[in-house]
């Protein structure tokens, strides 16, 4: 593809709203666009020239955002030539956020659990939507999730105490929340809900899941109650924003 017919921006990249370095920045936008299909696989890239007159950087800093992508085998560098697309981005979506029951308790292949800690606490921290009948104590657990390695999840997960006993211990490291409630013998969930925001990475969250700081994540507030109208769980998720992806119907 002749490089006049890439279609450039109306504004220059402000890379200044972020501590994070320009070229790091800028990797992530051409990474973008390879993943979108803006560049396909066979494409000729903008040149260095165009590059640096769209963002408005230095030379140097465009070839370092290149570089990037040429280390993850995304494009290739010829000389006199240009730079061409080499590879299609992977694909990074690592959890559909379910909106239906059955989609919720479906279990992900290469799943791991880390439980963080394990407490236990008066009240739970509500969520944002409203709940059934509170208990007076409840098993609270901070865990890590994980897909071939890679953490993707950070998830406060609050259980009525007096039916986390119930359950065997085994559990707590490898059923996900709603897993752990719709286990409990004796109790069958009435109605779960589900609210969904978006928000930014804080320092701690950034370290838990390896991300910057303030990078996009998601945050799932669920809450399950039983047949006696009684807040079974509460579990307060926040996902990484570039694994998550939720496909709904409309009718």
């Amino acid at each position: 593809m002749n490089t006049t017919e890439h279609h450039s921006i109306n504004h220059k990249a402000d890379l200044s709203k972020s501590g994070v370095p320009h070229y790091i920045q800028l990797a992530t936008l051409f990474r973008r666009r390879i993943e979108s299909g803006q560049w396909t696989t066979g494409d000729q890239i903008p040149t260095l020239d165009e590059l640096t007159a769209e963002c408005g950087v230095a030379r140097a800093t465009i070839r370092q955002a290149i570089g990037l992508l040429e280390g993850e085998g995304l494009v290739s560098r010829f000389r006199a030539k240009g730079t061409f697309v080499t590879a299609k981005a992977s694909d990074r979506i690592w959890c559909e956020m379910e909106t239906d029951w059955n989609g919720m308790l479906s279990v992900r292949d290469g799943v791991e659990i880390e439980v963080l800690s394990d407490t236990f606490v008066p009240l739970p921290v509500l969520p944002g939507h409203p709940v059934g009948k509170i208990g007076s104590n409840f098993r609270h657990l901070r865990r890590r999730h994980l897909r071939n390695g890679q953490a993707y999840l950070i998830a406060d997960v609050f259980i009525d105490a007096a039916l986390s006993s119930k359950l065997p211990e085994d559990a707590f490291k490898t059923k996900t929340a709603l897993r752990l409630a719709a286990s409990i013998p004796g109790i069958k969930i009435a109605e779960a809900r589900q609210t969904l925001t978006v928000g930014a990475a804080d320092i701690e969250t950034a370290n838990l899941l390896n991300v910057p700081l303030n990078a996009p994540v998601c945050f799932v507030d669920r809450s399950a109650t039983d047949q006696r109208n009684r807040l079974v769980l509460v579990s307060k998720g926040i996902y990484r924003g570039d694994v998550v992806r939720m496909d709904v119907k409309l009718r």
